[in-house]
């Protein structure tokens, strides 16, 4: 069980992402949240085994269309044994 950190950079913001983290996330039986932040970058949260959580990274590289991420930071933290499901937070 891994919990990364990852802050999202590029255009990120008013395409969907957060939504389509959610969506991706749930489909893989992942938990976390993802919201956007006021300096117009989006912080996640997820929790899970290693693979499902690079099969996400993955999948959000590749949506295309609108979503277009230039750079992710990524930090290791303590697992959440109490979490349940996976959320959107935010304005």
């Amino acid at each position: 069980m891994t919990r990364l950190r990852i802050r999202f950079y590029g255009r990120v913001q008013g395409v969907g992402f957060r939504y389509t983290a959610c969506h991706i996330a749930q489909g893989l039986g992942l938990t976390g949240w993802v919201e956007n932040c006021p300096d117009g970058t989006v912080l996640c949260e997820v929790q899970g085994d290693r693979i499902s959580i690079d099969e996400m990274l993955g999948k959000l590289f590749s949506v295309g269309r609108y979503i277009s991420i230039t750079d992710t930071e990524t930090e290791e933290i303590p697992t959440k044994a109490e979490e349940r499901g996976f959320g959107v937070r935010g304005y």
